[in-house]
């Protein structure tokens, strides 16, 4: 199954579920807009994309403070049928759609080169601190916008961690946790207080991603000056707090004479 028709089946799903979408989003688009829809494709599908996902052997290991996990944006190493469900996502129609359900006025894009998306895997400990995106993309030409994670695992359950937690009203409030449920898709806002992260996983297997983002010329309302991925401890975490901090400010620092920082980023598709 090619791209083109993935993107049909995505289509029908956020047309059925539109006003639903729209609703949810809305409700939320004051502090951290999100929505979320689950079977967004048929069973068998995302099965099989389950079956194919690479294993931590064939992505790059992120580990420090701020995280734990395996990554790859490099999609011509992997198993052909992610590559078509993750540009799937990139379909004009389901570009369109998903602007719609946001009600956006600025046009939004998706990006070819996956500069921080791609796909994504978790196993035991791993886990990602609360923080926020880096606000443009690595050419710094345009903003980021949104966070589309379409998550692949079967039987994923709540108390497996390894789930999404979105902090609307910051660190010190309860978190909104989304589960990791197979087939489902999270749209997300990114912008300087769309906190976020993902709890620790808890058990002996492997939570599974696709992600995209989508940038725009514009900001999103009350977005207007660049940031780098800042971090932050978790509540209890008052000495990684501190050393994150530190990080942001150093990084940020960085960028004030070297705009697009000192080392190209290396994640992003070469094809």
């Amino acid at each position: 199954m090619n791209r083109q028709e993935v993107a049909t089946l995505i289509l029908k799903q956020l047309d059925r579920k539109r006003l639903d979408l729209k609703k949810q989003y809305s409700l939320s688009k004051s502090t951290i807009g999100y929505f979320y829809i689950d079977n967004i494709l048929p069973k068998e599908l995302v099965d099989a994309a389950n079956v194919v996902f690479p294993n931590k052997s064939e992505l790059v290991l992120k580990k420090s403070l701020k995280q734990c996990k395996y990554v790859s944006a490099q999609m011509d190493a992997h198993d052909s049928l992610l590559e078509e469900i993750l540009y799937a996502f990139q379909d004009e129609r389901i570009v369109g759609a998903i602007s719609e359900i946001c009600d956006f006025e600025i046009v939004i894009e998706p990006d070819k080169e996956l500069y921080a998306g791609g796909v994504s895997l978790m196993n035991k400990d791993c886990f990602l601190n609360p923080h926020i995106d880096n606000s443009h993309d690595h050419q710094r030409d345009r903003w980021r916008i949104l966070n589309l994670l379409y998550y692949v695992t079967p039987n994923w359950e709540k108390l497996n961690g390894g789930n999404l937690e979105l902090w609307p009203n910051g660190i010190h409030d309860k978190a909104i946790e989304i589960e990791s449920v197979q087939n489902r898709l999270v749209v997300m806002a990114t912008h300087n207080t769309s906190l976020h992260s993902v709890n620790k996983v808890l058990v002996d297997g492997s939570r599974k991603c696709i992600s995209n983002y989508y940038f725009s010329k514009e900001a999103l309302s009350g977005h207007k000056e660049f940031h780098v991925t800042s971090f932050v401890g978790r509540p209890n975490q008052k000495l990684r707090n501190f050393i994150l901090n530190i990080d942001s400010k150093v990084r940020m620092g960085v960028r004030k004479f070297f705009k697009k920082g000192i080392r190209k980023n290396p994640h992003i598709y070469k094809k």
